[in-house]
Formats: structure tokens, C-alpha cells, sequence
């Protein structure tokens, strides 16, 4: 990853020796927990510096002696839930490691639906983060030895990963929103379904309708990944 630019270490929460809290003053680790459990129930809409203070009982000005911003606090987040789970542990064989890293991402993603818009921007720079992204270009490497090819694969499968959880979460959020579950959506527009299939004006919407099986969400998704690797190796050969 080329860049030009060079940002100040110490403007990187990284590079910075952490301060030691004040006697009952809460944590670095403890402000990044209520953070976490701030985003995951109310989405990053929801979180403000005042808003983990109240958690904590705390007050908003002292949060700031430990974590200067909320750009900050972000990297901190992404961070902490990426190092929930370790690296998927590599064979070898490109295939089987790239998916275990796509469905170890899923699945975290699921985990922390707020996660998947900032993994999109710029990469976080933790060492649970690089960690995982050193682990990711290495399932790549037994493809290519290219680099510019290695990181072009893991790009399309973040991208392809996290387009199908969002999918995945939006089904979660209507049913949250309208308190009916897919099956209960589903009787709910039978009835407007046949009519629509009656009336012949959409024949390939009625067969599948009709014909075609319904897959459950991780018999999508790997169909979806398979073949996204699929094109993958077809291009790098």
C-alpha cells in the first residue's frame, strides 16, 4: 500500500504511549467496551463522547485526557472487535483460507453491524487489525506472488463480503422495524404474489416464485463467494 504522504506519528493513537487513568477515572479499555456497546444496540448514530460518559458515569472532558476525538475512538472500536477473534488459521490452499477470512469477517460484521461502512474507508492501522489484514494477503500469496494482484483479491473479497452482509443485516432491520419475521412478510404478500403471477405480465419473476429454492443466508453467501473466487483465479491465471 503506496502513499505518498506521511502523516505525524503522534497524531496516530498507535504511536502514542497510553496515559495511566486517574484514580477511578475509567479506562482506555473500558471507554472502547461502552463504546462497542453503545454502537452495537443503537448504531453509530448514537455515539458521542457525552453519551459513553453517561454510561460511565463520567465526565465528558475527562474522556478526552485518553481519546482526542471520536475519528480516534473509531479506531480504537475497530480495533478491539478485530481482535475478538483470532486469525483464521492458514492451510496453505488459497481457496480454503481466503473463505475462512470472508466468513470470519462475516461473521464479525454480523457481530457489529456498524463494523462494515468503516472497513470500506481507510484501513485501520491497530496491530489486531494488521494482524488480520497481514493474514488475508497471505492466504492471497499462495495465489500470486503479485502484490499489486494480492491486494486487488482481497479487496474484492472484502467488498464482495461485506455487500452480502449488508443484505443480510437489512433483512435483520426490517424485521426489527415491522416485527413481522421473512416467513410472516411472506404470507403477509401471498395473496398480492399470485395475483401478480396470475396476471402473466412477469413470467420469470413467477418462476422463481415457484421454481426456485429458497437458500438460507450462508448457502448465499458461499454460493455468492465461490464464485467470486472463482473469477478471481481466472483473472490472476
Amino acid at each position: 500500500m503506496a502513499d505518498s504522504t506521511e502523516e505525524p506519528a503522534a497524531a496516530l493513537v498507535w504511536s502514542r504511549e497510553r496515559r495511566t487513568p486517574r484514580r477511578q477515572a475509567p479506562s482506555v479499555e473500558r471507554i472502547v467496551a461502552t463504546a462497542i456497546a453503545i454502537a452495537d444496540t443503537e448504531g453509530l448514530p448514537g455515539l458521542s463522547m457525552r453519551r459513553i460518559a453517561t454510561e460511565l458515569g463520567s465526565g465528558t472532558a475527562s474522556l478526552y485526557r485518553y481519546v482526542t476525538s471520536r475519528d480516534e475512538l473509531l479506531d480504537l472500536m475497530i480495533d478491539a472487535v478485530q481482535g475478538e477473534t483470532a486469525p483464521p488459521a492458514l492451510t496453505g490452499n488459497w481457496r480454503t483460507d481466503l473463505t475462512n477470512v470472508a466468513k470470519r469477517l462475516r461473521a464479525l460484521v454480523l457481530r457489529h453491524p456498524w463494523l462494515g461502512s468503516d472497513l470500506l474507508g481507510r484501513p485501520a492501522l491497530g496491530p489486531n487489525s494488521l494482524r488480520q489484514f497481514e493474514t488475508s494477503l497471505t492466504a492471497a500469496a499462495a495465489l500470486t506472488q503479485d502484490a499489486t494482484l494480492a491486494a486487488h483479491t482481497i479487496d474484492t473479497v472484502l467488498a464482495y463480503t461485506l455487500g452480502a452482509v449488508t443484505a443480510e443485516l437489512a433483512e435483520l432491520q426490517a424485521q426489527q422495524r415491522t416485527g413481522l419475521t421473512e416467513e410472516q412478510w411472506r404470507a403477509s404478500v401471498a395473496p398480492y404474489i399470485r395475483e401478480v403471477i396470475a396476471d402473466g405480465t412477469y413470467p420469470q419473476f413467477a418462476r422463481r416464485v415457484t421454481e426456485a429454492e429458497d437458500a438460507d443466508p450462508e448457502e448465499r453467501f458461499d454460493f455468492g463467494l465461490a464464485c467470486v473466487l472463482d473469477g478471481v483465479a481466472a483473472r490472476v491465471r
